[in-house]
């Protein structure tokens, strides 16, 4: 994967994270994702498609996400609360987009978002296209971003 689609998640988080929560998040090393890394209890997967294409997953411990939730929404909520789900798919939905918008020249679309809750689940992208693990630090807790994009092959050679 290129490394210049890694960069605008980084970025992106930082400020979402920062502006939106006023958390500070710490970047560790991103590495390669293997089938079957231990995983997360909350995910919340985008799909990206046009120039770009493929997925990406913010991935927490329920702690982590129990506590990023109430500050991002003022309110405690319960992991199987609905509102729960979709303040973290808003989340999602705001760091991929950020990233987006850091691709200049590209035509890149976002979907909607969907949010998986259950204890150590594995979220599985195309097998066709490496899959790169954020790890992320903050007062909250960790959790990470994986970061599973390519060009489209269909995409013009002059899009940068």
């Amino acid at each position: 994967m290129d490394q210049s689609y890694i960069i605008p998640f980084v970025k992106s988080v930082q400020n979402v994270f920062e502006t939106m929560l006023q958390l500070p998040v710490q970047i560790g090393q991103p590495e390669l994702k293997h089938p079957g890394d231990s995983g997360h209890d909350v995910s919340a997967i985008i799909g990206m498609s046009g120039d770009v294409e493929g997925s990406v997953v913010l991935s927490f411990p329920t702690a982590t996400a129990t506590r990023v939730v109430a500050i991002f929404t003022g309110t405690e909520l319960e992991a199987e609360d609905e509102d729960f789900a979709d303040a973290v798919g808003e989340l999602v939905n705001m760091v991929s987009g950020g990233a987006k918008a850091q691709f200049s020249g590209k035509d890149v679309t976002i979907s909607c978002p969907s949010v998986v809750v259950g204890q150590s689940h594995q979220v599985y992208g195309r097998k066709d296209v490496v899959a790169i693990s954020i790890p992320c630090e903050s007062d909250c807790g960790a959790f990470n971003v994986e970061v599973s994009i390519r060009q489209n092959a269909d995409a013009p050679a002059t899009a940068k």
